[in-house]
């Protein structure tokens, strides 16, 4: 396995990856989930960047969505 090969199908593959594990995780923790997942795919083009970038999601806070659901309201 030469260094092309590795530079044509793993580092985009990683890419891919975190990309999609970051769209997961800013579902969770931001309300913009496609922007965190555009920054996660082009962060996944350089691996180091990309663990960080994912260490520093996973410790995230939740968001807490607010209860729109005024049926349940007691009143």
């Amino acid at each position: 396995m030469n260094a092309t090969l590795i530079g044509q199908l793993v580092l985009p593959s990683f890419a891919i990856v975190v990309a999609v594990v970051s769209f997961n995780l800013g579902k969770r923790k931001t309300t913009s989930p496609i922007l965190v997942s555009i920054l996660g795919f082009f962060l996944g083009l350089v691996p180091p960047l990309a663990l960080i970038y994912l260490v520093v999601l996973v410790l995230k806070n939740d968001i807490v969505e607010p209860d729109n659901d005024h049926s349940r309201r007691n009143v």
